[in-house]
Protein backbone atom coordinates (compact mmCIF):
# COMPACT_ATOMS: atom_id res chain seq x y z
CA UNK A 1 0.00 0.00 0.00
CA UNK A 2 1.16 3.58 -1.00
CA UNK A 3 -1.08 5.58 0.31
CA UNK A 4 -0.14 8.67 -1.69
CA UNK A 5 -1.68 11.71 -3.02
CA UNK A 6 -0.39 10.77 -6.35
CA UNK A 7 -3.26 10.28 -8.82
CA UNK A 8 -2.72 9.44 -12.53
CA UNK A 9 -5.53 10.15 -15.24
CA UNK A 10 -5.69 8.79 -19.01
CA UNK A 11 -6.78 11.11 -21.36
CA UNK A 12 -5.96 14.56 -19.16
CA UNK A 13 -5.95 16.15 -22.58
CA UNK A 14 -9.51 14.49 -23.28
CA UNK A 15 -12.72 14.97 -22.35
CA UNK A 16 -13.49 13.23 -19.30
CA UNK A 17 -9.98 13.14 -18.34
CA UNK A 18 -9.75 16.76 -17.89
CA UNK A 19 -12.39 17.45 -15.62
CA UNK A 20 -10.79 14.42 -13.26
CA UNK A 21 -7.52 16.08 -13.32
CA UNK A 22 -8.79 19.70 -12.48
CA UNK A 23 -11.24 18.17 -9.89
CA UNK A 24 -8.04 16.10 -8.25
CA UNK A 25 -5.85 19.55 -8.80
CA UNK A 26 -8.59 21.37 -7.15
CA UNK A 27 -8.08 19.08 -4.04
CA UNK A 28 -4.30 19.48 -3.75
CA UNK A 29 -3.26 16.14 -5.13
CA UNK A 30 -0.40 15.76 -7.77
CA UNK A 31 -1.43 14.24 -10.42
CA UNK A 32 0.14 12.42 -13.89
CA UNK A 33 -1.96 11.79 -16.98
CA UNK A 34 -0.88 9.24 -20.17
CA UNK A 35 -2.05 10.19 -23.20
CA UNK A 36 -0.86 9.73 -27.19
CA UNK A 37 -1.56 13.86 -27.17
CA UNK A 38 1.59 15.83 -27.70
CA UNK A 39 3.07 18.26 -24.96
CA UNK A 40 2.06 21.35 -26.37
CA UNK A 41 -1.33 20.28 -26.18
CA UNK A 42 -1.07 19.40 -22.46
CA UNK A 43 -4.01 22.14 -20.62
CA UNK A 44 -2.61 21.87 -17.37
CA UNK A 45 0.98 22.36 -18.32
CA UNK A 46 3.63 21.34 -15.90
CA UNK A 47 1.26 21.30 -13.17
CA UNK A 48 -0.06 17.68 -14.65
CA UNK A 49 3.53 15.55 -15.99
CA UNK A 50 2.28 13.38 -19.15
CA UNK A 51 3.82 10.33 -20.36
CA UNK A 52 2.99 8.15 -23.18
CA UNK A 53 1.15 5.03 -22.96
CA UNK A 54 3.08 2.39 -24.20
CA UNK A 55 1.03 -0.51 -24.51
CA UNK A 56 3.93 -2.02 -26.86
CA UNK A 57 6.13 -1.71 -23.87
CA UNK A 58 4.09 -2.85 -20.30
CA UNK A 59 7.33 -2.91 -18.50
CA UNK A 60 7.45 1.37 -18.97
CA UNK A 61 4.13 1.50 -18.34
CA UNK A 62 4.77 0.02 -15.38
CA UNK A 63 7.21 2.85 -14.38
CA UNK A 64 4.90 5.58 -15.35
CA UNK A 65 2.41 4.05 -12.36
CA UNK A 66 4.83 3.05 -9.75
CA UNK A 67 3.75 5.53 -6.82
CA UNK A 68 0.20 6.36 -7.89
CA UNK A 69 -2.22 5.56 -5.65
CA UNK A 70 -5.63 5.64 -7.78
CA UNK A 71 -5.94 5.29 -11.36
CA UNK A 72 -8.88 6.67 -13.35
CA UNK A 73 -9.29 5.19 -16.55
CA UNK A 74 -11.23 7.60 -19.27
CA UNK A 75 -9.49 5.32 -22.47
CA UNK A 76 -11.57 4.30 -25.16
CA UNK A 77 -12.85 4.52 -28.92
CA UNK A 78 -16.05 5.40 -29.91
CA UNK A 79 -15.71 3.89 -32.91
CA UNK A 80 -13.71 0.85 -35.26
CA UNK A 81 -11.28 3.07 -37.38
CA UNK A 82 -8.02 2.01 -39.15
CA UNK A 83 -6.06 3.54 -36.73
CA UNK A 84 -7.90 2.60 -33.93
CA UNK A 85 -10.63 -0.40 -32.97
CA UNK A 86 -12.17 -1.46 -29.99
CA UNK A 87 -10.57 -4.67 -30.09
CA UNK A 88 -7.51 -2.90 -29.72
CA UNK A 89 -9.10 -0.66 -26.81
CA UNK A 90 -9.93 -3.82 -24.79
CA UNK A 91 -6.61 -5.05 -25.42
CA UNK A 92 -4.52 -2.06 -24.56
CA UNK A 93 -7.10 -1.33 -20.88
CA UNK A 94 -6.61 -4.62 -20.00
CA UNK A 95 -2.71 -4.24 -20.29
CA UNK A 96 -3.27 -1.17 -18.08
CA UNK A 97 -5.19 -2.59 -15.49
CA UNK A 98 -1.71 -5.36 -15.03
CA UNK A 99 0.48 -2.62 -15.32
CA UNK A 100 -1.30 -1.00 -12.55
CA UNK A 101 -1.21 -4.35 -10.53
CA UNK A 102 2.29 -4.98 -10.71
CA UNK A 103 2.75 -1.00 -10.11
CA UNK A 104 0.99 -1.53 -7.18
CA UNK A 105 -1.84 1.07 -7.78
CA UNK A 106 -4.19 0.52 -5.06
CA UNK A 107 -7.65 1.88 -6.69
CA UNK A 108 -9.17 1.99 -9.48
CA UNK A 109 -12.02 4.11 -10.67
CA UNK A 110 -12.99 3.09 -14.77
CA UNK A 111 -15.72 4.61 -16.70
CA UNK A 112 -18.07 2.38 -18.83
CA UNK A 113 -21.36 2.64 -20.19
CA UNK A 114 -24.86 2.06 -19.04
CA UNK A 115 -25.80 -1.55 -19.63
CA UNK A 116 -22.70 -3.06 -20.45
CA UNK A 117 -23.12 -6.76 -21.53
CA UNK A 118 -20.56 -9.40 -23.33
CA UNK A 119 -23.80 -11.05 -24.75
CA UNK A 120 -24.67 -7.53 -26.65
CA UNK A 121 -24.68 -7.43 -30.59
CA UNK A 122 -23.29 -4.07 -30.12
CA UNK A 123 -19.19 -4.10 -29.98
CA UNK A 124 -18.77 -1.05 -28.03
CA UNK A 125 -21.01 -2.20 -25.21
CA UNK A 126 -19.43 -5.93 -25.50
CA UNK A 127 -15.80 -4.19 -25.20
CA UNK A 128 -16.89 -2.52 -21.70
CA UNK A 129 -18.09 -5.28 -20.60
CA UNK A 130 -15.02 -7.47 -21.14
CA UNK A 131 -13.37 -4.77 -19.39
CA UNK A 132 -14.87 -4.45 -16.44
CA UNK A 133 -14.69 -8.52 -15.80
CA UNK A 134 -11.06 -7.52 -15.83
CA UNK A 135 -10.68 -5.15 -13.53
CA UNK A 136 -13.31 -6.95 -11.27
CA UNK A 137 -10.79 -10.05 -11.77
CA UNK A 138 -7.79 -7.83 -11.66
CA UNK A 139 -7.65 -7.96 -7.48
CA UNK A 140 -7.16 -4.35 -7.33
CA UNK A 141 -9.96 -2.11 -5.82
CA UNK A 142 -12.09 -0.50 -8.30
CA UNK A 143 -15.18 1.64 -8.82
CA UNK A 144 -16.93 1.33 -12.08
CA UNK A 145 -18.79 4.43 -13.22
CA UNK A 146 -21.91 4.20 -15.98
CA UNK A 147 -22.41 7.44 -17.72
CA UNK A 148 -24.67 7.56 -20.68
CA UNK A 149 -24.38 10.78 -22.25
CA UNK A 150 -22.23 13.86 -21.03
CA UNK A 151 -22.86 17.32 -21.51
CA UNK A 152 -20.78 20.44 -20.55
CA UNK A 153 -17.99 23.02 -21.78
CA UNK A 154 -16.57 21.44 -24.75
CA UNK A 155 -19.06 18.25 -25.12
CA UNK A 156 -20.18 16.95 -28.54
CA UNK A 157 -23.45 15.20 -28.42
CA UNK A 158 -25.41 18.06 -27.30
CA UNK A 159 -23.26 20.97 -28.56
CA UNK A 160 -23.95 18.97 -32.14
CA UNK A 161 -27.80 18.45 -31.58
CA UNK A 162 -27.94 22.47 -31.24
CA UNK A 163 -25.67 23.03 -34.13
CA UNK A 164 -28.27 21.27 -36.11
CA UNK A 165 -31.13 22.79 -34.91
CA UNK A 166 -29.45 26.11 -35.94
CA UNK A 167 -28.90 25.28 -39.00
CA UNK A 168 -31.36 22.78 -40.24
CA UNK A 169 -34.79 23.31 -40.95
CA UNK A 170 -36.31 19.78 -39.99
CA UNK A 171 -34.63 17.31 -38.21
CA UNK A 172 -35.14 13.37 -38.70
CA UNK A 173 -35.54 10.84 -35.45
CA UNK A 174 -34.43 7.50 -35.76
CA UNK A 175 -37.68 5.70 -35.53
CA UNK A 176 -40.67 7.48 -32.95
CA UNK A 177 -37.57 8.99 -30.93
CA UNK A 178 -39.47 7.66 -27.62
CA UNK A 179 -35.76 5.71 -26.64
CA UNK A 180 -34.54 7.55 -23.37
CA UNK A 181 -31.58 9.00 -22.11
CA UNK A 182 -30.05 10.23 -18.70
CA UNK A 183 -27.73 13.14 -19.69
CA UNK A 184 -25.12 13.94 -16.77
CA UNK A 185 -22.95 16.93 -16.21
CA UNK A 186 -19.06 16.27 -16.90
CA UNK A 187 -18.21 18.32 -13.83
CA UNK A 188 -20.88 16.02 -11.90
CA UNK A 189 -19.03 12.71 -13.44
CA UNK A 190 -15.79 14.07 -12.46
CA UNK A 191 -17.06 15.30 -8.78
CA UNK A 192 -17.76 11.14 -8.39
CA UNK A 193 -14.47 10.08 -9.94
CA UNK A 194 -12.57 11.82 -7.12
CA UNK A 195 -14.83 10.66 -4.36
CA UNK A 196 -14.53 7.48 -5.56
CA UNK A 197 -10.98 7.91 -5.95
CA UNK A 198 -9.96 7.98 -2.39
CA UNK A 199 -12.20 4.87 -1.46
CA UNK A 200 -11.47 1.60 -1.10
CA UNK A 201 -14.83 -0.28 -1.48
CA UNK A 202 -15.71 -1.91 -4.91
CA UNK A 203 -18.88 -0.22 -6.44
CA UNK A 204 -20.75 -0.51 -9.91
CA UNK A 205 -22.00 3.10 -10.20
CA UNK A 206 -24.86 3.94 -12.96
CA UNK A 207 -23.74 7.36 -13.32
CA UNK A 208 -26.75 9.21 -14.21
CA UNK A 209 -28.12 13.39 -13.81
CA UNK A 210 -30.90 13.89 -12.85
CA UNK A 211 -33.33 14.43 -16.03
CA UNK A 212 -34.63 11.29 -18.13
CA UNK A 213 -35.77 12.39 -21.80
CA UNK A 214 -36.80 10.65 -24.27
CA UNK A 215 -34.59 11.28 -27.34
CA UNK A 216 -37.80 14.09 -28.93
CA UNK A 217 -38.02 15.44 -25.67
CA UNK A 218 -34.31 16.02 -25.32
CA UNK A 219 -33.83 17.66 -28.85
CA UNK A 220 -36.99 19.58 -27.84
CA UNK A 221 -35.41 20.75 -24.89
CA UNK A 222 -32.65 22.35 -26.48
CA UNK A 223 -34.59 23.36 -28.86
CA UNK A 224 -36.37 25.80 -26.52
CA UNK A 225 -33.02 27.07 -24.79
CA UNK A 226 -31.43 28.15 -27.55
CA UNK A 227 -34.90 29.65 -29.33
CA UNK A 228 -34.96 26.94 -32.47
CA UNK A 229 -37.53 25.13 -32.16
CA UNK A 230 -37.69 23.02 -35.32
CA UNK A 231 -40.11 20.14 -36.35
CA UNK A 232 -39.12 16.95 -35.83
CA UNK A 233 -39.56 13.86 -38.42
CA UNK A 234 -39.61 9.90 -37.80
CA UNK A 235 -37.48 8.30 -40.54
CA UNK A 236 -36.35 4.75 -40.80
CA UNK A 237 -32.89 4.03 -38.91
CA UNK A 238 -31.61 2.98 -42.24
CA UNK A 239 -32.23 6.41 -44.18
CA UNK A 240 -31.08 8.18 -40.82
CA UNK A 241 -28.39 6.56 -40.61
CA UNK A 242 -27.49 7.29 -44.40
CA UNK A 243 -28.08 10.51 -44.37
CA UNK A 244 -25.67 11.04 -41.22
CA UNK A 245 -23.44 9.58 -43.25
CA UNK A 246 -23.76 12.24 -46.27
CA UNK A 247 -23.40 14.94 -43.33
CA UNK A 248 -20.56 13.44 -41.78
CA UNK A 249 -19.04 13.47 -45.36
CA UNK A 250 -19.28 17.30 -45.45
CA UNK A 251 -18.44 17.68 -42.62
CA UNK A 252 -15.73 15.18 -42.17
CA UNK A 253 -16.94 13.60 -39.38
CA UNK A 254 -18.62 10.26 -37.85
CA UNK A 255 -22.15 12.06 -36.47
CA UNK A 256 -23.31 8.28 -35.65
CA UNK A 257 -22.71 4.74 -36.33
CA UNK A 258 -25.13 1.87 -36.38
CA UNK A 259 -24.26 0.71 -33.16
CA UNK A 260 -25.31 3.96 -31.50
CA UNK A 261 -28.34 4.06 -33.50
CA UNK A 262 -29.19 0.08 -31.95
CA UNK A 263 -28.12 1.44 -28.72
CA UNK A 264 -30.62 4.35 -28.47
CA UNK A 265 -32.91 1.85 -30.26
CA UNK A 266 -32.61 -0.65 -27.44
CA UNK A 267 -32.81 1.92 -24.61
CA UNK A 268 -29.21 0.92 -23.65
CA UNK A 269 -28.59 4.63 -22.37
CA UNK A 270 -31.41 4.47 -19.97
CA UNK A 271 -31.44 2.57 -16.62
CA UNK A 272 -33.75 2.55 -13.65
CA UNK A 273 -31.85 3.85 -10.90
CA UNK A 274 -30.69 7.27 -8.91
CA UNK A 275 -29.19 10.21 -10.37
CA UNK A 276 -25.91 10.38 -9.46
CA UNK A 277 -25.15 14.14 -10.42
CA UNK A 278 -27.27 17.07 -9.63
CA UNK A 279 -27.30 19.46 -12.81
CA UNK A 280 -30.10 19.32 -14.64
CA UNK A 281 -29.37 19.74 -18.38
CA UNK A 282 -32.49 21.97 -19.00
CA UNK A 283 -31.05 24.83 -16.54
CA UNK A 284 -27.40 24.50 -18.14
CA UNK A 285 -28.28 24.57 -21.66
CA UNK A 286 -30.51 27.87 -20.79
CA UNK A 287 -27.66 29.22 -19.08
CA UNK A 288 -25.38 28.40 -21.98
CA UNK A 289 -27.46 29.21 -24.63
CA UNK A 290 -25.76 32.14 -26.51
CA UNK A 291 -22.62 29.56 -27.22
CA UNK A 292 -24.29 26.15 -27.37
CA UNK A 293 -24.16 25.00 -31.29
CA UNK A 294 -22.86 28.00 -32.45
CA UNK A 295 -19.74 25.90 -33.41
CA UNK A 296 -20.16 21.98 -34.29
CA UNK A 297 -18.04 19.85 -32.40
CA UNK A 298 -15.72 18.11 -35.04
CA UNK A 299 -14.93 14.87 -32.98
CA UNK A 300 -12.05 13.21 -35.13
CA UNK A 301 -10.43 16.51 -35.82
CA UNK A 302 -10.15 16.62 -32.50
CA UNK A 303 -8.57 13.24 -32.49
CA UNK A 304 -5.97 14.34 -35.08
CA UNK A 305 -5.52 17.04 -33.64
CA UNK A 306 -4.81 15.27 -30.50
CA UNK A 307 -2.49 12.60 -32.40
Amino acid sequence: MNSSNLHLVTGAVGYSGKHIARCLLQRGCTVRTLTNSTPTQNPFGDAVAASPFHFDRPEKLVESLRGVSTLYNTYWVRFNHPNFTFADAAGNTQILFDAARQAGVERIVHLSITNPSQKSPFEYFRGKAIVEEALRRSGISYAILRPAVLFGDEGILINNIAWMLRHLPVLGVFGRGDYRLQPIHVDDLARLAVEQGFLRENVTINAIGPETFTYRELVEAIGRAIGRRRPMISVPPWFGYLASLALGKLLGDVIVTRDEIGALLGNLLYVDALPAGATRLTDWASQNAPTLGRHYANELARRRVRS
